[in-house]
This record gives C-alpha cells, sequence and structure tokens, in this order.
C-alpha cells in the first residue's frame, strides 16, 4: 500500500492530489501577498505528441518518491539518463496526474541564455509604433507597454499562479557553461526583475504581460514577476557535462536507467500496446539479451512489439531479422561513408 505522504503516484487517472500538499520549508516560502494568476489545470495544449506518453507512463517507486522530494522541497529535479529513458515524458506525466496544466517547455543549447527563458521584449516593434506616433504628430506616449513584453518558458513558470506549474528544462547539460549558476539566483529568490518594466514603474505600476502558454495575462508589479509558490521544475540531462557543486546541492536529484528488469518492460508494454502485450515476452527477452552487449532505450523495445504484432503474415521477417534491425546499440560510433576518389 502506497504511503499518504505521496502526492504524485504515478497513476493514470488525473486527481487533485496537490491540494494536500503541505506548506514549504521555510526557506522556500515565497509569500502570498499578490493575488493568483489564474490558469487552465486541464489544458492540454502545448503537450502535443507527449500526451499519450503521459498518459502511458509508467513511473518506479524511485521516481515517483524523487518527484515527491522536489514537490515537498520546492526544489528543482534534476533528471540525467541515457536517452529514451522517459526523462521529458516524466515532466508531462506528472503535469497530467496532478491536473497542473500543460508543461512549459524550454529546450535548451550553447547559445540559449537565462534571458532568453525568463521574458522576450520587442523593442523594435515599440520603437516602429513610436515613430508612427511622430509621424501622424500623435505626441501620446504608448499606453500599453505589456504588449511589447512576452514571458518565456522559465518567466511564466514564476508568475504568481497559486499552483505550481510544470516546467520543463530539456538537455540543460547542452547549455552554456554559465547558465546552471545563472539559474541559481532565479531558483533561490523566485522572482526575476524586467528591466523595461522597472524603468516606467513609477508611471505603469501595473503592467499585464502576455505568458509562454498564451494563458491567462500575468500581472506584473513594479516591473517584478514574483512567484507564490515555486514550480515544478525538471532539468534533463544526458550526462555530456558535469554540473558545479552549487548547482547540484540545490536539485534533487534522479538517474534513469535505459533498461528496467524484466516485470518493469512488461508493463511498459503493457501501457503504450496493451492489445500486443500478451505476445511480447519472447521480444522483451531478445531485447534484455542484446541490452546485455551494449545500450539500448526502451522506445526501441516498444517498436519491436509494434512490429513483431504488425509483421505476422506471410513473408514477415524474422524476429532475428527484426531484433538485428531494431535492437541496434546506441553506444556504438556509425562508420562515416568512404569519400570518393576525386574525379569520380
Amino acid at each position: 500500500m502506497m504511503s499518504e505522504w505521496r502526492i504524485y503516484r504515478g497513476v493514470s487517472e488525473p486527481h487533485d492530489g496537490i491540494g494536500r500538499l503541505p506548506a514549504p520549508p521555510p526557506w522556500r516560502d515565497f509569500g502570498r501577498d499578490t493575488e493568483p494568476t489564474p490558469f487552465d489545470r486541464d489544458a492540454e495544449a502545448g503537450a502535443g505528441r507527449r500526451l499519450p506518453h503521459a498518459a502511458a507512463y509508467r513511473a518506479d517507486e524511485r521516481t515517483v518518491d524523487a518527484v515527491n522530494t522536489a514537490l515537498y522541497l520546492r526544489r528543482p529535479l534534476l533528471v540525467t539518463g541515457d536517452p529514451g529513458t522517459g526523462k521529458s515524458t516524466l515532466a508531462h506525466a506528472v503535469a497530467r496526474e496532478l491536473r497542473l496544466g500543460p508543461v512549459l517547455r524550454w529546450p535548451v543549447n550553447s547559445k540559449t541564455g537565462l534571458r532568453d527563458g525568463l521574458y522576450r521584449y520587442d523593442s523594435l516593434g515599440r520603437l516602429e509604433e513610436a515613430g508612427v506616433a511622430r509621424e501622424t504628430g500623435d505626441p501620446a506616449p504608448v499606453a500599453d507597454l505589456g504588449r511589447f513584453v512576452r514571458l518565456g518558458p522559465l518567466g511564466t513558470a514564476l508568475a504568481p499562479y497559486a499552483l505550481p506549474r510544470v516546467l520543463l528544462i530539456d538537455e540543460i547539460d547542452k547549455s552554456d557553461i554559465d547558465l546552471p549558476n545563472d539559474l541559481l539566483d532565479v531558483f533561490e529568490e523566485g522572482m526575476f526583475e524586467i528591466p523595461e518594466l522597472s524603468r516606467v514603474a513609477d508611471t505603469q505600476p501595473v503592467v499585464r504581460v502576455r505568458p509562454a502558454d498564451d494563458g491567462e495575462p500575468v500581472t506584473v508589479h513594479g516591473g517584478t514577476v514574483r512567484c507564490r509558490t515555486f514550480p515544478f521544475v525538471i532539468l534533463t540531462s544526458n550526462g555530456e557535462r558535469e554540473f558545479p557543486p552549487a548547482f547540484l546541492r540545490r536539485c534533487v536529484r534522479l538517474h534513469l536507467p535505459a533498461v528496467g528488469d524484466e516485470q518493469r518492460l512488461r508493463a511498459i508494454v503493457r501501457a503504450h500496446l496493451a492489445s500486443a502485450a500478451d505476445d511480447a515476452d519472447e521480444v522483451i527477452g531478445r531485447f534484455l539479451a542484446h541490452a546485455a552487449a551494449g545500450e539500448l532505450a526502451t522506445d526501441q523495445l516498444l517498436n519491436a512489439v509494434y512490429l513483431v504484432s504488425r509483421t505476422s503474415g506471410e513473408g514477415a521477417p524474422e524476429l532475428d531479422r527484426l531484433a538485428e534491425l531494431v535492437f541496434q546499440h546506441l553506444d556504438v560510433t556509425v562508420p562515416a561513408p568512404p569519400v570518393p576518389p576525386a574525379g569520380a
């Protein structure tokens, strides 16, 4: 029997368990002095193709406990593991089960900076509008500065929602070396400043801006976005780099292995391909045998089970051939094609 402390239970049916989440530790309490911004807790927009995967996702006990630890402590969850282990899908599964709205996804690369995740300011649009005003002789300043500001995924997650939004920071290990440290202050303070709005706070103290998910506009007071409750943040990493200790100690950490045991693999197949699960034992056995010799991902198993269930007719390839095609190890370098001789 599952303990009562588990807010996230790793089940397929959405529920309101987030209402049982206790008050945060004093050092992670960001106050509730602002009016909450509403959001559609059951909205599926933005989840896209991951919705079916989120519904079928099966978290093991260690994953469930890690998610709940991050929820209770109001800390980011750093999820490491090889590609195809379900790191990103976990964020969608948590959002779906706890009815926390669409996931706010922030894909990261080597050119990504902190501001990219916080907000965008359309300075060119404002200049163009000011130029039109001058040409028409209209001296009136732009009344609604918020029309030129749009929050990014991180900035939206830090808006003053009554319940935590789910933020997926995807492939943080591909970021510029400074980004993890840049995130520390935002994660610790639960707030950030939009200088373009701070500069006009005397004349426009309250501005409404668009969030990343195009939901209800967020009200910004004095140019500062301040959360009421810390978002549920998942940072994924394929292990391509190490992170500074200051960053790691502020995260709850979870490693997802590439391949689970036979019982867990059966559960994954049953969740995704229920009609083929009863005949998948031999495929699972081949998968485990291949995984013992090199790196594989669970989506390769699902691909093989699907193919076997659809290719049983005359002329269909044997299981050995399908395994050779689908269970190709991920840690083997594919040789480059030969370079043709000059003049060929």
